[in-house]
């Protein structure tokens, strides 16, 4: 997908997000200073993905159209999540080096490290951050930059220069939407971009993701599927995604139902 598509995507999204959820064709174009013909092309292949939905004369947001905020989505699916995190945890060796992303699920993998020793941790996220530093003789570092009032991440120019210092043994990452056809997805272009990066600096990478992301569709592509070395998920992905996944060369491991 074109990252200048993406970006003019995720514009669009934004202005029906401060809209309430839907707006008209002409408006969008006046509020994004740009044609008509672009917002309709656009809005084709956001309504093609599932995430908006073309009524006459204007578009609105699906329910899938958008995430919620952290704290909202951190209290979703607890326990699938929580089973993923006691899984990615116990795959992480003490004295590990680590990047983690600003994923809700990636807050509860925080969480299940937190009696691991001597990580060195490079994050985006403020809550990773908090769960993890002053602990165990963890060294943890905070990319800069402002922080998003709805996530507590920092994105950007400087965030991702910062975390272009680190090479980790690891990095875990989240995602909005995994299927066969696209791979790995989320709704925002700046995570992305951070994940790319984080993705690019590892030496094995694992996606965590609960079932309710399995064929679900967003705007984003993180990347090529094949760089995914581990989908960690509390049940069995639909036939699909397995098929993908082993021409991926992803391996799928499943969290037990205890642990």
């Amino acid at each position: 997908m074109d990252p200048r598509s993406n970006h003019r995507q995720q514009e669009i999204l934004a202005a029906l997000r401060r809209a309430g959820g839907s707006s008209r064709i002409h408006s969008l174009a006046q509020t994004l200073d740009v044609t008509e013909e672009t917002v309709r092309r656009n809005i084709k292949r956001l309504a093609d993905s599932g995430v908006v939905e073309k009524v006459h004369g204007g578009v609105r947001l699906l329910s899938d159209g958008q995430e919620g905020d952290f704290h909202q989505r951190y209290r979703e699916n607890p326990e699938a999540k929580k089973r993923i995190a006691r899984h990615v945890a116990e795959m992480i060796e003490d004295g590990s080096s680590l990047f983690l992303d600003i994923g809700s699920t990636t807050a509860y993998i925080a969480d299940a490290l937190r009696d691991h020793h001597e990580l060195l941790v490079v994050t985006n996220s403020v809550s990773v951050a908090y769960k993890l530093a002053t602990r165990n003789n963890n060294r943890v570092f905070m990319a800069g930059g402002e922080l998003r009032n709805h996530d507590g991440g920092a994105f950007g120019t400087d965030a991702m220069a910062f975390a272009d210092n680190f090479h980790t043994e690891y990095a875990i990452l989240s995602s909005a939407g995994i299927n066969a056809s696209n791979g790995f997805m989320l709704f925002d272009l700046e995570e992305a971009k951070f994940s790319r990066l984080i993705m690019a600096k590892a030496g094995t990478r694992i996606v965590a993701a609960d079932s309710s992301k399995f064929d679900r569709v967003a705007p984003v592509t993180v990347a090529k599927p094949s760089l995914v070395d581990y989908l960690v998920c509390e049940k069995t992905p639909p036939a699909s995604i397995q098929k993908a996944a082993v021409d991926w060369g992803t391996e799928i491991q499943i969290a037990g139902k205890s642990d």
